[in-house]
């Protein structure tokens, strides 16, 4: 059955915002993980084999079924930038939710905010952005190609040439000018990052939410970098969403509080249908570090054509607020009442790319099999995040089988995303719900005039009961998901 997959996967330690009533310490007894979060590596010889196979499979799936499009395709598109199909935009908005889910609305110690993308570029000068976020950038003399130094070696990769220029420093900001006179002085950027507008807004958040450490702050939103070498689909592009949280901690308590969004942010991925053999933590280096961190951990998973990011946890320890509190002349302190201190939190902070985190849970669903003799594609997508949870399929387009089936859509239409399909035979509809990965089919019939009862029809066995009409949307309800019951 659907749910099989997700038998034994369990939520957060102490439960949602559970970790303001027992601090950190009670946040972390009783998870069910190592010692330490960070040495769960598999050894080498466990290691799963890329498949470079299915990485083109599923971009043309994306394209064929309306998932993801070339943005102004019929200008000749621009350079590693898309649009968003209707089933691309219904998966977008099923995985932001069901981060913020997870991140603001089971929690208590987390609150959002929505910040500008664009703002005074003394932020950037503070954050160290305008003279810190930079790659190596380097010319090929011979077929005029730009590439990242750290990424190419010694060889360019589109002609094999060995004449590169010196590597030099490359801002990722996209500079821009406020208001109608191109000067210096109205100069600004695009962010690069949602962080930066919850430091700022550190002092107006805790003032008025009254929260105290340990606490977060969360968003979603478009980031912009100016990639030098943008590539994979829609894995690395210059426009994409962000999905970051900021949590503010004791200073003496941070390294607890990494380890445990460490293996928070682990088993979300898990939760919503990545399998654990696709999964890993990985501990960076010391020279992998950026600028601002003290430790930070990726969330990797097991991309077609190896392992890769999927999202960072990061130390990022008081280096933001400090910095934004000399460059401002404003104090970003909290203030202790019980013990009198005055101390600058630290912070760890997920983030993770929404894009991203949508083909990933699209390589990971991806599936074959035979079923009837015939082969058949599958998106075995969990019920929360694919496009369409239910669709209604009429048996025929009858004008005396219409009516049924249309009270029936609207009728779920109040509880789920649906699709309504009445065009061609109904095993080659089933099959088209099966490779965009809706979860249920109900199919109204001609005896459903009669019974008032329709057949339900489950995307991963294949099993087909009947239900009657009245009990429809409890029976999805509880066989999709416990928690979409009501």
């Amino acid at each position: 059955m659907l749910l099989g997959a997700l038998a034994g996967v369990k939520s957060a330690p102490d439960g949602p915002g559970g970790v303001l009533s027992g601090g950190v310490t009670g946040a972390l007894e009783g998870s069910a993980r190592p010692p330490s979060i960070l040495r769960r590596m598999r050894p080498p010889e466990t290691e799963p084999t890329p498949d470079p196979a299915l990485f083109d499979a599923v971009v043309n799936l994306c394209k064929r079924r309306g998932f993801v499009f070339p943005s102004a395709e019929i200008y000749g598109g621009i350079r590693s930038t898309y649009d968003y199909g209707p089933l691309g935009a219904l998966m977008l908005r099923n995985v932001r939710e069901a981060w913020w889910r997870s991140m603001v609305q089971e929690r208590d110690d987390i609150v959002p905010i929505d910040a500008a993308v664009l703002t005074n570029p003394k932020v950037w000068e503070a954050s160290g952005h305008l003279a810190a976020f930079t790659d190596p950038l380097v010319d090929c003399r011979n077929c005029k190609e730009r590439w990242r130094a750290d990424q190419i070696g010694d060889t360019c990769p589109n002609c094999g040439s060995k004449d590169l220029t010196e590597a030099r420093p490359f801002n990722l900001m996209f500079k821009t000018f406020v208001g109608p006179v191109e000067e210096s002085a109205a100069a600004a950027y695009l962010r690069p990052e949602t962080a930066q507008g919850m430091f700022v807004n550190f002092l107006n958040v805790l003032q008025t939410t009254r929260k105290r450490p340990p606490f977060g702050i969360a968003q979603t939103g478009r980031a912009f970098r100016n990639e030098i070498t943008p590539g994979n689909f829609v894995f690395r592009t210059r426009e994409f969403e962000m999905m970051e949280m900021e949590y503010f901690v004791p200073p003496a308590e941070a390294d607890a509080w990494f380890e445990y969004w460490c293996a928070e942010r682990l088993s979300w991925y898990a939760r919503y249908g990545i399998p654990e053999a696709m999964l890993r933590l990985r501990q960076h280096d010391a020279s992998e570090l950026s600028h601002y961190s003290a430790g930070t951990a990726d969330v990797e998973f097991l991309y077609p054509w190896g392992w890769g990011e999927l999202e960072g946890i990061a130390n990022r320890t008081d280096f933001d607020l400090r910095a934004h509190s000399e460059h401002s002349g404003t104090k970003l302190e909290y203030f202790d009442q019980t013990t009198g201190e005055h101390y600058m939190p630290y912070v760890i902070e997920p983030a993770a790319g929404l894009t991203r985190t949508m083909m990933a849970l699209l390589l990971a669903a991806y599936d074959t099999d035979v079923v009837a003799g015939e082969d058949r594609t599958v998106l075995r997508l969990h019920p929360r995040i694919a496009p369409y949870a239910v669709a209604v399929l009429p048996l025929s387009k009858k004008e005396t089988l219409t009516p049924l089936a249309r009270e029936i859509l609207h009728t779920l239409q109040r509880r789920f995303v649906c699709d309504y399909d009445e065009t061609q035979a109904i095993g080659r509809r089933y099959r088209r719900q099966d490779e965009i990965g809706t979860p249920m089919c109900v199919t109204v019939d001609f005896d459903s005039l009669e019974d008032q009862a329709a057949t339900l029809r489950d995307r991963d066995s294949t099993e087909q009961v009947r239900v009657p009409i009245a009990d429809l949307a409890d029976t999805i309800a509880h066989r999709l998901d416990p928690d979409l019951a009501v």
